[in-house]
């Protein structure tokens, strides 16, 4: 068994370094990934072992990027792009979303499109603008992505072994505020399926569900809420699209309250189809509506006034203490 204490950063760099050992068609391609080994350091040492053809610094032309992967992938390689930052992905959305996404079904199921791309996405790192965005929205809404985020260091490994394994395109964001957050890693293990929800703490009270960086937000809330004796159930969701609405629905089952947690806008975010289609599926088990906790309906703010913007503690217990109060 190998197992290793790693960071986030870290086990997204062995997966990396794993999947270009494994199959010499996988290719890393982006803006700095190269010499530098990627802004955070993601892609430190792969090129200096793996070479400039299979390692590629990019020009900064994020559409150019990940139509190029597109090409490659129609030539048979597994392309494993970054987007350097969340708010970089924009001039690529075309290309995501009218070439990659809908290749595989335009024919007829006769091209599969093995591409990866990598976004680390999130506040709190105190960021100029364009570097804190959460759009994991805007692609889930689109038929033939499949979007995932991990929330620790055993998940970066083996999510993106199993995306770069994936025959369709995988959106796979990174929560950067956590990528120093280290757990235990074993690179020998068996993973489960994908796009399955994880209980992470169990609880009679209320289900917490979230993914990437608030997972560990809401952990620390279940344990604030344990010192006045409450018993809060925490679901890492781990993929975004497609979602794994059983997993909730059979904690919701148990805890009869549900609370949907993350970074982004709560206005039109993913929480607001968790929040409708568990209401569906649960509408004689719920004793209190499906409430959400996000960032607000406004652009991202300037980093000083980011704590302010983004959920916390103090936003998750409140919502906990709203949903416990009927």
């Amino acid at each position: 068994m190998a197992t290793e204490k790693l960071s986030i950063a870290k086990a997204i760099n062995a997966s990396l370094r794993t999947a270009l050992e494994n199959d010499p068609k996988v290719v890393i391609m982006g803006e700095d990934v190269g010499k530098l080994g990627g802004v955070f350091r993601v892609t430190d040492g792969l090129q200096k072992d793996f070479g400039e053809e299979r390692v590629i610094d990019t020009p900064l032309a994020e559409s150019g990027i990940v139509g190029t992967a597109i090409g490659l992938a129609l030539r048979g390689y597994r392309p494993v792009v970054e987007i350097q930052f969340d708010g970089f992905v924009f001039p690529a959305y075309d290309q995501i979303v009218t070439q990659l996404a809908k290749m595989h079904a335009r024919a007829l199921g006769k091209i599969k499109m093995p591409v990866v791309v990598r976004i680390p996405y999130g506040g709190a790192i105190g960021a100029v603008e364009h570097h804190s965005e959460s759009p994991e929205s805007l692609f889930a809404h689109v038929a033939g992505l499949k979007i995932v985020s991990p929330s620790n260091a055993s998940d970066a490994y083996w999510m993106l072994q199993q995306a770069i394994q994936s025959d369709d395109p995988v959106i796979y964001f990174e929560p950067k505020r956590r990528y120093h957050d280290r757990s235990e890693v074993d690179t020998d293990a068996i993973p489960g399926p994908l796009h399955t929800a994880r209980t992470v703490r169990q609880g009679t009270d209320l289900t917490l569900a979230a993914y990437g960086p608030m997972v560990k937000t809401c952990l620390e809330a279940a344990a604030a809420a344990a010192e006045e004796g409450k018993n809060l159930e925490v679901l890492d969701l781990r993929s975004i699209s497609p979602i794994d609405f059983d997993a909730i629905q059979a904690s919701v089952e148990r805890t009869r309250r549900l609370v949907v947690v993350h970074e982004a806008p709560v206005f039109f975010g993913s929480g607001a189809e968790i929040a409708a289609r568990i209401t569906e599926r649960c509408f004689y088990h719920l004793e209190a509506p499906v409430l959400r906790v996000g960032g607000y309906h406004a652009p991202y703010p300037p980093s000083r006034l980011e704590d302010e913007y983004l959920p916390g503690l103090d936003r998750v217990l409140d919502a906990v203490d709203r949903a416990l109060a009927y």
